[in-house]
């Protein structure tokens, strides 16, 4: 049985070692679809009140926003040490629990590009100067990338290793639409386009079940996403959490969440297509608490990798 090409896999051949991400939120992000840039209250699927800080020790700047047109940043400070007390909190305990040796500084929550240049540079500068990081993930929108963050994350990337996180979810417009996100298949595509032409290293989220699209059309994503040249993807279920307009909808019996029967066969036909080059980062997702409303078997991670692994033997491959 052989493993699937991993990101771990990836980093470890590049570096030689155990490379973890290290996963930040920064108080003041936020999302063009949330602040009425293009829409009002973010994807339906996403609940804006989770985005917490990653550390307790991190107190929260209340009512403070940025975004690609603030002329200030007075919090900016707070901001890096905001930073800083994550990265040190999180990298301990996966050194101490995973024998992590090195790490990537991954700007997780919201739209980790949707802020004024010279925050963006401080902030990426910091997490690049900490001990024993050796790159930054940038989790952002396609309609939130200037050509000058391009044009500095291009060249930060000639000595360090830099990648950039995509929410593609699906090429149909009429899906965008539905699902509140803000911008059109086609903005992914040029983003990512221009991303791969400068160098940078690119990673595609894709979500299969959302609203009204078949297996099909989730399949034609996952193509589309590779004819892109994304070099990593993350697989999602869409599930529902509490607090969401998603949720309001499947209150209403207006949307019914994806099986796992049926998200394992788009996962092992996306696999299937799947060039070998591109690795994966990510092949589920759920939640264990109270806001999961459904579906429930996204409730167990052990369960849903068990049965991935099953599913992945039609292959010759685990995870």
């Amino acid at each position: 049985m052989k493993q699937l090409y991993t990101f771990g896999n990836y980093l470890r051949d590049k570096f030689g070692c155990k490379v973890h991400k290290v996963g930040i939120n920064i108080s003041g992000f936020t999302c063009p679809n949330i602040d009425g840039t293009v829409a009002y209250g973010g994807c339906t699927f996403c609940e804006n009140d989770s985005f917490s800080a990653s550390s307790g020790e991190v107190q929260e700047l209340k009512g403070f926003y940025l975004n690609l047109n603030s002329k200030e940043n007075p919090h900016l400070e707070k901001q890096l040490q905001q930073l800083e007390i994550q990265f040190n909190a999180i990298s301990k305990r996966q050194k101490d629990e995973y024998g992590a040796e090195k790490f990537i500084v991954y700007f997780q929550s919201f739209t980790n590009t949707y802020a004024p240049f010279e925050t963006l540079k401080a902030l990426y500068e910091k997490a690049l100067s900490f001990r024993d990081v050796v790159g930054l993930s940038i989790g952002t929108r396609s309609d939130s990338v200037t050509d000058e963050t391009l044009e500095y994350l291009a060249q930060l990337s000639k000595h360090k290793e830099i990648w950039i996180e995509f929410g593609i979810q699906s090429i149909y417009d009429e899906t965008l639409k539905k699902i509140n996100r803000g911008h059109d298949s086609a903005n992914v595509k040029e983003l990512i386009l221009r991303a791969k032409s400068k160098g940078l290293n690119v990673c595609g989220h894709l979500i299969f079940g959302l609203p009204d699209e078949s297996k099909e059309m989730m399949i034609e994503t996952a193509k589309a996403a590779y004819a892109w040249g994304i070099d990593s993807v993350k697989y999602h279920p869409l599930y529902v959490v509490k607090k969401t307009a998603l949720a309001n909808e499947f209150l209403r019996g207006e949307f019914t969440p994806i099986s796992e029967e049926e998200y394992l066969e788009v996962l092992l036909e996306s696999i299937k297509l799947k060039p070998s080059s591109i690795s994966v980062q990510r092949v589920t997702a759920g939640i264990d608490n109270n806001t999961l409303l459904s579906p429930d078997w996204c409730r167990d991670k052990n369960s849903q990798i068990k049965n991935i692994n099953n599913t992945l033997k039609q292959l010759n491959l685990k995870y």
